[in-house]
């Protein structure tokens, strides 16, 4: 599967998304985009976005997006909060549909 991950979340959670070709909105340079920019120019590229705003699900039409969004949420986007997230990630990254918005966490 084809991974974006979003500027709030770091760099080093690309690589523990084992099995899924993962790229970052950092190494893309689309850093400072807003999340409209961000998903139109995700059309096409990626089966899945994965982020921690939590307001995306609000400001966007998710359900008319060609692939999915998992919204991650953490006490914080640093890796010790993560980290215990990325078995729930992978399951929720499996199997998800087009417009679909999945949460991970709590």
């Amino acid at each position: 599967m084809r991974v974006l991950l979003d500027e709030n979340l770091p760099l080093d959670l690309a690589p523990l998304l084992e099995g899924h070709q993962v790229d970052t909105i950092i190494g893309l340079g689309w850093c400072g985009l807003t999340n409209g920019e961000v998903l139109d120019r995700a059309r096409g590229r990626f089966d899945a976005f994965v982020t921690m705003d939590r307001n995306i699900e609000h400001q966007q039409q998710l359900r008319a997006l060609p692939f999915a969004v998992v919204l991650v949420r953490a006490p914080s986007n640093r890796m010790v909060h993560l980290r215990p997230l990325v078995p729930a990630l992978l399951a929720a990254l499996t199997g998800v549909q087009p417009g679909e918005l999945r949460w991970v966490g709590a």
